[in-house]
């Protein structure tokens, strides 16, 4: 009889429901945040997760002059024509914000947020389980004999 160790089978249903809380728990762990970077590094996409957690500090910005000058840092690192980690978004979304980034609000990043969380949820999460950089990970949870798995598994 096979011993499974930490993971649970589960149907597609399941797994697209346990998917967006999954992210979750691997974006908010620092270990799990490192090992996501290093594997979206070797695919060319750390852009996606990079964008994400700047949206993230962004929406939590007080000073009106700060939302300013980090709205104009996001919009010139991810989003214009050709930025140096430009995402992967549709015409509209882009075209939205660059309409509206003279006068940003903490919410102006959110629609290009949502499909760059999408994007690693469908695409990149599910290779990264099979990732070696998720082993290492599982590795070094086990290694420090912690009692509690790591719930995306």
């Amino acid at each position: 009889m096979p011993v499974i160790l930490c993971c649970f089978h589960r149907s597609n249903i399941e797994e697209t429901m346990a998917s967006s809380e999954s992210v979750d728990t691997l974006l908010a762990n620092k270990d799990g945040l490192e090992a996501f970077r290093k594997f979206l590094k070797s695919e060319f996409s750390e852009e996606n997760v990079e964008f994400w957690l700047a949206c993230e500090d962004f929406k939590k910005t007080k000073s009106s002059t700060k939302i300013t000058l980090k709205a104009q840092r996001i919009y010139s690192d991810f989003i214009e024509a050709d930025a140096p980690k430009e995402i992967n978004i549709d015409f509209h979304t882009r075209n939205h914000i660059s309409q509206n980034i003279s006068e940003p609000t903490l919410s102006c990043f959110d629609d290009a947020q949502r499909l760059i969380y999408s994007l690693m949820a469908k695409d990149s999460f599910p290779r990264f389980l099979r990732s070696n950089e998720y082993k290492e990970l599982v590795k070094k949870q086990q290694n420090r004999n912690q009692k509690r798995w790591l719930p995306f598994l």
